[in-house]
């Protein structure tokens, strides 16, 4: 897809790129593509996307080429409707997953059998049988070629380009597991054995098999592998899911009033269309004709809807309620608010940081490191004038010892148990950026609507005048409320209807849009709606009383008017509630030192009323949706690592320019899209739990590798001396892959913020 930049003579194209296995490949295409002339690139491998700057006039023919040279593939999307560039990278997601998946099953299948046969007949040489080594083999060569496939083709690929990644030490690992067993059972098994255990045990008598430890990277990092390709899957799923919360098509009217359903992406500015009550307004407009209640939630984030008359202006995506509109298309296709809503969010997910695995960073140096270290033993053993065998020993135990297989399971281990027990609590962990960006974060955004409030108009209290009942209140004013679609008339009706059951039909029913409604009820004329509906009927408003809902309106409240026979007879304050568990999410976020502030489109006095609610000292109010990613930006700037919490549409862009971006899971797919951390439970204390579990998550990684990596460089000299044989060297490489599996095991056992509490 090909967009025009604001340089002149300057475009922009992003090319979806395949192949990529890790950050490293995506720092490798990278820098292909930045060696282009006039070309700055940013390569993104968690959405395998290069979004790249170029002259006008270079064909993106060439840039395709660059990948190439690069070892990998790429293409440039079509042009189309926003989020149709994604059903290609949701084939290839499927795809990859599916093959990562037949994988994963046949490890698993070959891994049981395999650990237990291969402990048993190595360390029991009383148990082997005539051809157990064939029997070995036979269950080891499915994973340690077929199954592990995916990363010895990577390895091959980087070796052809003269680098090197995780793949290629994950592959050489498996490589030299496998062959060193095989030598062990198939010549050192031959040898004259004899002896005490421990002498049995020094010349690797039969002993150095492992062929299960091949099978068990493999198998954890195929799992890893996997989970990686699912959670790709599901953000690209989310994207075209937003494109097409839009509307599907409209109402198109021709000039002599005729009115087709046409697909709303035909539409063209000047065009005329109808809006029915429910439906999704297909374009940005203007409103020629009609009335009607803007539900503008998911573009605002304001819970409140808007009234549209004629003359007003209207945005695509948002849905009518009350009335029939006809509307004049302004902006249409590409153009469109909500269109540039889901560029800010590409954007911003392609402007952040790229991956960059601990491991990975040390691949380029610790490979060949290990590889020039091997060679130099068997030399340096051959010219000390020891036998060959001796010098192929100590030259294999340096490459065994040296196999990452901790290096390997230290990431894939801790997010799998992460993930699965953020499973249980109701926290998905998208990948691995959620867990670096959990450790460095100073400050949480939460949107208001939705997230920290329930996002659903409710009466919150109820007031009679002295000689009005409340039953009658709620009677009178129920009535005419049920027969309105307006959202605050629905609170109103519903909880009139819950407290008395069963409300009389108001005869001549009139909505007055921006205003209110009136019917009659019982005989009687009732007036429902603003003070200045009642006072234009002729209603007094007592100054006492108008005091009190404008306490209301101070808090953040809708204040609803009722009269009857020329006198005011009662009120409601109606709001969009605040989730009960709000407050002590807040108080638990300040334990972690971590500072809240909060962040909507509503009016200044509604966002003060529902921080002081809740315990957020710092609101920021009246923020556009694109400035809401503005406001994150400018927090950063002042030096803060900030963490968001929304839902909204209009939450998207802030989510992925932040940090840590953290979309509740009931909330659009655009917040869930650009989210790291998806919040499946409702209530807000899943997050300080989040963020707890993947800074749990985030020491246990840094753990496993700093051990498994300190492991390596302490063991090399030993096994280059020859004071490690083969099989101590597996010995040794598997209990560092053991201690890593446990440690990351440990996040099982992670506690909610009220165990912690307790503790």
């Amino acid at each position: 897809m090909t967009e025009p930049a604001a340089g002149p003579g300057i475009r922009e194209t992003v090319l979806t790129i395949e192949g990529m296995t890790c950050a490293a490949c995506a720092a490798r295409v990278q820098k292909k593509l930045n060696g282009l002339q006039g070309v700055s690139a940013a390569v993104n491998y968690a959405t395998g996307t290069a979004r790249v700057t170029t002259p006008a006039g270079l064909p993106a023919q060439e840039l395709v080429a660059a990948v190439e040279r690069a070892g990998y593939t790429a293409r440039e999307p079509e042009d189309g409707q926003p989020g149709d560039e994604d059903a290609a990278d949701e084939r290839d997601a499927a795809r990859d997953a599916a093959y990562l998946k037949r994988r994963l099953f046949v490890a698993l299948v070959f891994f049981v059998p395999l650990t237990d046969l291969s402990l048993m007949l190595s360390l029991i040489p009383s148990l082997r049988f005539a051809g157990w080594q064939w029997l070995l083999v036979g269950c080891a060569a499915p994973v340690a070629l077929w199954c592990a496939w995916p990363f010895h083709r990577a390895a091959l690929k980087n070796a052809r380009h003269g680098a090197a990644s995780m793949d290629t030490l994950v592959s050489l690992g498996v490589i030299a597991a496998c062959g060193w067993s095989v030598y062990a059972m198939f010549v050192l098994d031959r040898a004259e054995r004899g002896g005490s255990f421990w002498q049995l045990l020094i010349h690797a008598s039969g002993g150095g098999i492992y062929l299960e430890t091949a099978a068990t990277v493999t198998t954890f990092l195929l799992a890893g592998r996997l989970y990686e390709a699912r959670a790709r899957r599901v953000a690209g799923q989310a994207m075209r899911e937003l494109a097409a919360a839009g509307a599907s098509d409209a109402g198109l009217l021709g000039p002599d009033g005729t009115e087709w359903r046409v697909p709303a992406g035909s539409l063209r500015p000047g065009d005329r269309f109808v809006v029915r009550p429910g439906e999704a307004i297909a374009a940005d407009g203007e409103v020629v004709f009609g009335q009607s209640a803007i539900d503008r939630s998911m573009m605002t984030g304001e819970s409140a809807p808007g009234e549209a008359a004629e003359g007003d202006s209207v945005v695509g995506g948002t849905v009518a309620l009350t009335g029939r509109l006809v509307v004049r298309a302004l902006r249409t296709g590409q153009d469109t608010q909500l269109s540039q809503l889901i560029r800010l969010v590409e954007n911003a997910q392609a402007q952040k940081a790229a991956v960059q695995r601990i491991a990975d960073r040390i691949c380029g140096v610790f490979v060949p490191a290990v590889l020039g270290c091997a060679v130099l033993t068997l030399a340096g053993w051959l010219l000390a004038g020891s036998p060959a065998g001796h010098a192929v020993s100590a030259g294999l135990a340096v490459l065994i010892i040296a196999c990452p297989c901790a290096l390997g399971l230290a990431t894939p281990a801790a997010l799998v148990a992460a993930c699965g027990r953020g499973a249980q609590l109701g926290i998905f962990i998208k990948g691995h950026h959620a867990l670096e960006s959990s450790g460095l974060i100073d400050t949480v955004v939460f949107d208001k609507t939705g997230t920290i409030t329930a996002g659903q108009m409710t009466v919150t209290e109820a007031m009679a005048v002295p000689g009005t009942g409340q039953t009658e209140l709620l009677r009178y004013a129920g009535a005419v409320e049920q027969a309105s679609e307006h959202p605050i008339a629905t609170a109103i009706g519903e909880a009139a209807s819950v407290r008395i059951g069963p409300l009389p039909v108001a005869e001549g029913f009139q909505a007055l849009p921006g205003l209110g409604a009136r019917g009659v009820v019982d005989g009687r004329q009732v007036i429902v709606g603003r003070e200045k509906l009642l006072r234009d009927q002729g209603i007094d408003i007592p100054s006492g009383l108008a005091g009190q809902w404008g306490s209301w309106e101070q808090d953040g409240r809708t204040a609803v008017l009722v009269g009857w026979d020329g006198r005011l007879r009662g009120a409601f304050a109606v709001a969009d509630t605040i989730k009960p568990s709000a407050q002590a999410a807040v108080t638990e976020l300040r334990r972690l030192g971590l500072r809240p502030v909060l962040l909507t489109g509503d009016n200044e006095a509604t966002a003060r009323a529902v921080a002081k609610a809740v315990g957020i000292d710092d609101a920021i109010a009246g923020v556009l949706p694109a400035d809401k990613a503005a406001a994150i930006k400018d927090l950063q700037a002042r030096g803060n690592r900030v963490a968001m919490v929304g839902d909204g549409v209009n939450d998207g862009p802030a989510l992925a320019a932040a940090d840590l971006g953290m979309a509740m899971g009931a909330g659009t797919d655009v917040a869930i899209s650009a989210a790291d951390l998806i919040l499946l439970r409702p209530d807000l204390s899943v997050v300080p739990d989040a963020i707890a579990l993947a800074r749990a998550a985030r020491r246990t990684i840094r753990r496993n590798l700093a051990w498994a990596f300190g492991y390596n460089v302490a063991a090399v000299p030993l096994a280059a001396a020859g004071f490690l044989n083969p099989l101590i060297a597996a010995a040794a490489m598997t209990m560092s892959s053991v201690l890593v599996v446990a440690n990351s095991l440990r996040l099982r056992r992670f506690r909610v913020a009220s165990s912690r509490r307790k503790q």
